[in-house]
């Protein structure tokens, strides 16, 4: 496997001396990668560097069943976005609630300093999604009215 990315300040270095296996591997094969329908919480964040993520979840009781993801962004993105999806999955609100850029970046096998704030992006836009499910689990006639 010889795969290359835009990397930015290695022109087209092998992604192996930058990465580890498991971002080459969601990166170039990313799980979970498109909108849900009829999501139970939702969220999208664009982050300081631009890229925007979009995070949708299926809940059942209190456990994420369902979790995917879109990006227009990197390589170290669309990795962050697909790990943790697959993390949430089966875990209830509250043990995702809990999940950290350190524990996606960990997943991950690190990511370089200047794209670490990838996994804070895929981590903030799934608590915010949680947040989304949570504000309208009690009274989801509001959510016709959410603009």
């Amino acid at each position: 496997m010889s795969e290359r990315i835009d990397v930015p300040a290695g022109g087209g270095m092998d992604m192996r001396s930058i990465y580890s296996e498991t971002v080459i591997e969601h990166a170039a094969r990313p799980r979970n990668a498109e909108p849900l329908a009829s999501p139970d919480g939702y969220a999208v964040i664009t982050g300081p560097c631009g890229d925007t993520m979009q995070i949708w979840l299926r809940i059942r009781g209190d456990v994420i069943t369902a979790a995917t993801f879109t990006t227009d962004g990197c390589g170290p993105s669309i990795a962050s976005g697909s790990v943790a999806t697959e993390m949430v999955a089966g875990k209830s609100i509250a043990a995702a609630l809990r999940i950290s850029q350190q524990d996606i970046l960990e997943t991950l096998g690190g990511l370089p300093d200047d794209s670490r704030h990838c996994a804070l992006l895929a981590a903030n836009t799934l608590k915010a999604a949680i947040r989304d499910y949570l504000a309208f689990k009690n009274e989801p006639w509001k959510r016709a009215y959410k603009k």
